[in-house]
């Protein structure tokens, strides 16, 4: 009997001890990932820009660290691809546009990125975690299954005519009626989980998408989530944006509107966070996807590739730190793994450079160069010497 009680009593012990451990277990950071679309870090005050009025990034940037130094590509899709595979484009074949030659799409209208690569929200959603993106997606894919196919449970992208689900005429705006490319800000074309929401002349596109995802993390805070956010802000045309100062009324539009909105946007977003209670628990990361239209963009230069890169999470990312190392868009990827605690695929080679020990503060270079393209050319640097895609070398 006594050996039995003892039995017991140590089974017990053992499975408080148990319970204690995992309650003592720190929960996984959740995942922020936020890409501006043709921004060029010089739009942000805190960049140095004395025109243009960011105050939620500026404050960002002074809550966790800022990097002077970030490429992406020149333009758009390659920058989207490299960002979510942490691939270079001589792995994946995204030197360009979707459907220009430099891309896999340009001879091969079968292509699938979901099939050919693997995103970082295939990877987070394999280690448990809810995932969503909501914003502008412009790669490759067919409705309803695209983003799904890249990882993400749920979505509400832009939606091109060609994304619209069969039989659905797009009831909303055009951008451009000539070749039916429809509207991303006001009376926008959406589609959401494979299905098409109309929309009226009042609905500002940015706002939905920046709702759309708030209401994803709510929902989602009880566990760990990735929210993806490639934000239709600041890409042309630079429509009127809703007053900041005059509920009900417009802006006249033009780039220092358009930027101040999107600050306006992030600032929203994060406020979410931190009202919920995930501040010291959620990753945010904010870049760009290339430079700013006409000031950098489609450039193989500097000005094309560099963007800005904040991190912010308490305890997690030091605060208030500007860093001179040198990062690139494939570096977002090991760096949410290695966050996760996860594992990185073990069957193909990643570009990427986790920037964990940076953010954390601790002693060494995070990488020796940087490297970016465009089509045929391409840039290079390190910390003194930078190669652009012109060939002009600069010290």
């Amino acid at each position: 009997m006594k050996n039995l009680i003892a039995i017991a009593l140590m089974s017990a012990t053992v499975a408080c001890s148990t319970a204690l451990s995992a309650a003592e277990q720190p929960r996984p950071l959740n995942f922020v990932v936020i890409l501006a679309d043709d921004l060029g870090a010089a739009e942000l005050a805190c960049y140095g820009n004395r025109e243009h009025r960011t105050p939620h990034l500026d404050r960002l940037a002074q809550e966790g660290m800022r990097f002077r130094t970030c490429y992406a590509t020149p333009i758009c899709s390659p920058s989207r691809v490299m960002l979510m595979t942490g691939r270079y484009g001589f792995r994946t074949g995204w030197y360009n546009f979707t459907g220009r030659p430099g891309s896999p799409t340009y001879k091969n209208s079968d292509y699938d990125l979901g099939t050919a690569e693997l995103t970082f929200a295939d990877v987070l959603k394999t280690a448990g975690y809810a995932t969503a993106l909501s914003g502008k997606w412009q790669l490759t894919g067919k409705v309803p299954t695209l983003i799904h196919d890249c990882g993400f449970d749920e979505y509400m992208m832009w939606a091109y005519k060609h994304n619209l689900p069969e039989g659905v005429v797009h009831t909303g705006a055009w951008e451009d009626a000539k070749s039916q490319k429809t509207e991303r800000y006001w009376h926008p074309s959406i589609v959401s989980n494979g299905k098409y929401r109309p929309t009226t002349e009042n609905d500002y596109g940015p706002d939905l998408f920046n709702d759309y995802l708030i209401d994803f993390i709510r929902r989602n805070k009880q566990r760990p989530f990735l929210a993806y956010y490639p934000m239709c802000l600041t890409h042309r045309p630079w429509r009127p944006t809703p007053d900041l100062e005059h509920k009900g009324r417009k802006t006249e539009g033009g780039l220092k509107h358009n930027v101040e909105y999107m600050d306006h946007l992030v600032g929203r977003l994060v406020q979410a966070i931190d009202d919920e209670g995930l501040r010291e628990n959620t990753v945010i990361f904010f870049m760009g996807d290339n430079g700013t239209q006409g000031a950098g963009k489609g450039a193989v230069t500097e000005m094309g590739a560099r963007v800005p890169l904040i991190v912010r999470c308490p305890g997690a990312v030091l605060d208030g730190v500007v860093s001179d190392e040198l990062v690139d868009l494939t570096d977002v990827f090991p760096t949410l793994i290695d966050f996760a605690h996860a594992t990185l695929p073990t069957d193909r080679d990643i570009d990427g450079v986790s920037l964990v020990p940076t953010l954390r503060g601790e002693n060494g270079t995070h990488r020796d160069w940087i490297f970016s393209y465009l089509h045929n050319r391409r840039i290079l640097r390190d910390q003194r010497w930078l190669l652009e895609g012109d060939g002009r070398f600069y010290d």
